[in-house]
Parts: structure tokens; sequence; C-alpha cells
């Protein structure tokens, strides 16, 4: 019934540090909005991330996409059946979101979420901050978020029984997160337990590893990593994690793996949430030495798996190693 992550919004003071942030790292491009509110574009949409001053810090919302009015209709009547409160936004909320029509209520942790359909588009072309080549949104949504709960069950039970998101796959250490998915994105939602609700972090996907890269680049020479460059065992990721202007991370990152959800098992994930790098500075130190490890474990495994290229993002190497065939045949 849902279709992807279509938007999302945050409540901060800080509107200049995040146009620079959202500009000169991440190469979003910056939309006015009046005094108190600063909108992105990262594609063809006319927003996609929205920074409002009347919302308070820490406040935010998640807009979650659906097909149509009667889609939107159904999501309703299918919230108020599992007693949840199911408000219908005026149209001067849905003019301000750039949406057609939204409702809006909240997941147990509190968090407010919206849905809706008919998002609008600009006719003038995309813009980004800086010279990036694009992020990968379309179908798959503006990319991931990762909140933080205080038990993950009631949660989990919400987003997967209630709003029909599926179980992708799950770790339990260093830390126990949920991973869930609408589309073939393997995850548009995760759940990593805290012990108290909040904001991890929003993933945007781009195009090139090099759009990556020189972000790491800038976000060193800003002092704003927060988890080094590394790559996601599960959605097979590179990535690196950035210190927002607010409480919470953004994460850039590449060659994000597709799933098929009519065929998709879950698993637990033994080999912790990265094959290599994610030195994660938010973790406390017991918890990053078990990350740490699990690392190593995985080098003296030699666990790799392949790079997820889009066709037309890749150059095959030319010459023959036996070994390397030897490699790949085992």
């Amino acid at each position: 019934m849902i279709s992807g992550l279509g938007y999302a919004g945050f409540g901060s003071d800080k509107l200049e540090d995040w146009r620079r942030f959202g500009t000169n790292m991440v190469g979003f491009q910056a939309i006015e909005r009046g005094n108190s509110l600063l909108a992105f574009r990262m594609d063809d949409r006319k927003q996609r991330i929205v920074i409002d001053r009347a919302m308070g810090d820490g406040a935010r919302f998640f807009g979650w996409e659906v097909a149509d009015g009667t889609a939107l209709d159904a999501l309703a009547a299918r919230l108020e059946s599992a007693g949840v409160t199911v408000t219908a936004e005026p149209q001067t909320l849905a003019d301000a979101r750039r949406v057609r029509a939204l409702i809006s209520f909240h997941d147990p942790a509190g968090n407010r979420l919206e849905a809706f359909h008919g998002a609008e588009t600009d006719d003038a072309p995309f813009s980004p901050g800086r010279s990036i080549s694009g992020f990968r949104t379309g179908p798959l949504g503006l990319g991931h978020v990762v909140l933080t709960v205080e038990n993950i069950e009631p949660i989990m039970a919400f987003y997967t029984k209630v709003l029909g998101f599926g179980l992708s796959d799950y770790i339990e250490k260093p830390f126990r997160a949920y991973f869930f998915h609408v589309n073939p994105r393997h995850h548009s939602l995760a759940l990593i337990e805290t012990g108290k609700a909040g904001m991890h972090h929003l993933m945007v996907e781009l195009f090139s590893l090099d759009d990556v890269g020189q972000s790491y680049d800038v976000a060193l020479a800003e002092e704003r990593v927060n988890v080094t460059l590394g790559r996601h065992t599960n959605d097979l990721m590179t990535s690196f994690y950035a210190k927002t202007p607010s409480s919470f991370m953004v994460e850039c990152g590449w060659g994000g793996r597709e799933i098929d959800p009519a065929s998709w098992q879950p698993v637990e994930m033994h080999h912790g949430p990265s094959l290599w790098g994610h030195e994660r500075v938010w973790l406390p130190e017991k918890d990053r030495e078990v990350a740490r490890e699990m690392r190593m474990n995985a080098a003296r495994e030699g666990l790799r798996a392949p790079v997820q290229v889009m066709e037309g993002n890749y150059k095959l190497m030319s010459g023959t190693c036996a070994w390397w065939d030897g490699v790949r045949r085992n």
C-alpha cells in the first residue's frame, strides 16, 4: 500500500547552517520558502526535505507515499480499524507539502507520520548545490530513515502489521537493529533499540561513488564525520555519516542493493552491520570494540559481496586473472 518514503521534515532554527550543510556537503538544491522554512530538492519533485524553524528543535515528520486517493482512503480506514487516530489534513497543509492530499497519524513511539499522494513536480530541472551526478530516488523514494526506539517489538508490529512494511533483516550485535522495506530498496525504515525514542539518521543515495568520496572530503574538512567511510553487510551500501546542524546524521551512500519484496526472506545478520569501515563515533566504547571485532572477523573470513552497480555506471576491466577466476568460482 505504501510505495516509498516521499519526504521528511525537521524542526530547527539553524536555517543558514542547514543551507550550507545541505548544498555544500550533500548536494541538495535549496529552495526558499519564506523566513521560517527552508526546503531542499533532490530530483524533479518540488521538495523532498523541509527544515522548519516554527516546528522547534527535535520535531520531525515523515511523508509516506501511496498511489492515489483511493489508496489513501484505504490506508486511513486500515489505520482507524487498528485504533489509530487519523487526521485528514486541510488543503493548506497539502499545498505546503507540495502534494495533492495527505493524512497524518503517529506511530507508537510518537513520531508524526503523513501519508500522501500526488506529489508536485517542477518544470525547472534539478540544480544541485555542488557538482554531483544526482540522487537515486524515483520509485525507491528519497532514501531511508532510521529511528531510535525504546523497545523494537511494539514499533515493529505497527509498521509491519498495520502499515504493511516487510522485514528485510536484522542484527542483534553490537546493537539491536531491524530493517524494513516497502519497495525494492533494501530498507526505507530501520529501528535501533537504544532505550529512548529519537531520530538517528536519514540516508540519501548518490549515483556516483565519487560523489560520496567528495562529500566525505567536505565532511572531513568541516569535522562533521560521525561514522567513517565503510560498507554495510545487508544493503551493501558504501557510505559515511555526517553530523547535521541538528541532533541526527545524514548518511551519504552509493551502490545500495535492490531486493524482490515478493520473495525476500529476512535473516539475522551475524557479521554485524558493516563489512569494513564505519567506525561509529556515536557508539559507547564497549559497543565500538564489539563492532571492531566483528569487522576483524569479517576480514579474517574474507567476507565480501559483489558491488551493486547500475547499468552504465561501470566499465569492465581488461585482462584475465586465473587467480581471480578461481576466487569467483569458489
